[in-house]
């Protein structure tokens, strides 16, 4: 049985969404950090910070987590990447660490920073590797949070994570340059996955989480369609592959079907109507499974 870390904070009402939507629904108990599952699989869950779980993970204290690949770095920890687990609070989970400076500074990448600068950051590690690389000394300061309410009063610069860009342009800064694009990951520890045992049980986590990312944002399409019309149909329909063409009983009709996108469905079903398709049904998709 494994042991899972998963995040607090902007993360963690994505993630137990997540877990739900994969049949592995997190319940949360009194005991707000000590939340149940009821998985032969998992053992105990733990809610903790993003920041933590990668180091917990190495040392072997969690089988699994959940973390960014911001912290795993951030942290220098030790850990398998399972898989790329492609959201986040706001979107599809693809996030930035960037370095950002007031509006008003005639900076136009970090190598116009100047030596001594006061640096901003949650990230420490990252930050000095980045301005070590380009022979740049500043001054570097821990933040606790808040970053971009530190400038220009407390400090020069800032090294925060970023989705959009717009808290930092609501708060007068400009972005000069990005140190790391990150995305959340799905960690195991090394010995973990060295088990038999507990490595079949991660894998067969990992295809569920990730049969509930693949589907999202798709649709399943079902339509009849006669003899004569089926090539033109089929020639403007999407498909992951190819779609399912069989013909119906005693019929000179078709049934097709396949998955296509969400965003693009408003104006394909209007189109394969227009081609000749009848009886369209839009099913929702919980889970694929490559």
């Amino acid at each position: 049985m494994l042991d899972l870390a998963l995040p607090k904070g902007s993360l963690e009402e994505q993630t137990l969404l997540l877990f739900k939507q994969a049949d592995l629904e997190i319940r949360k108990t009194d005991r707000e950090y000590n939340p149940t599952v009821k998985d032969p699989r998992i053992r105990k869950v733990k809610i903790l910070r993003p920041q933590e779980i990668p180091k917990y993970v190495e040392e072997g204290y969690f089988d699994l987590g959940i973390s960014g690949k911001d912290w795993v770095m951030e942290s220098d920890s030790d850990i398998v990447e399972v898989a790329d687990m492609f959201y986040s609070k706001m979107g599809e989970g693809i996030v930035k660490i960037v370095i950002a400076v007031p509006n008003e500074k005639d900076i136009k990448s970090a190598k116009d920073i100047k030596p001594g600068s006061r640096v901003s950051t949650e990230y420490p590690n990252l930050t000095k590797k980045f301005f070590d690389k380009l022979g740049i000394p500043v001054d570097l300061r821990y933040s606790y949070g808040a970053t971009e309410a530190k400038v220009p009063e407390l400090v020069d610069v800032i090294v925060d994570l970023t989705e959009t860009g717009s808290t930092l342009r609501k708060n007068g800064l400009k972005i000069v340059d990005i140190i790391l694009e990150s995305n959340t990951k799905l960690i195991a520890n090394k010995k973990s996955m060295k088990d038999p045992v507990k490595r079949k049980e991660i894998e067969e986590i990992r295809i569920l989480l990730q049969a509930v990312l693949e589907a999202r944002g798709k649709v399943f399409i079902v339509m009849n369609v006669p003899e004569d019309k089926l090539d033109a149909v089929v020639s403007g329909l999407p498909a992951m592959k190819r779609p399912t063409v069989s013909k119906l009983y005693k019929s000179d009709y078709y049934a097709v079907e396949t998955v296509v996108s969400k965003s693009e469905i408003n104006i394909l079903i209007p189109r394969l109507k227009a081609l000749g398709a009848e009886d369209i049904l839009e099913i929702d998709i919980t889970k694929i499974v490559h």
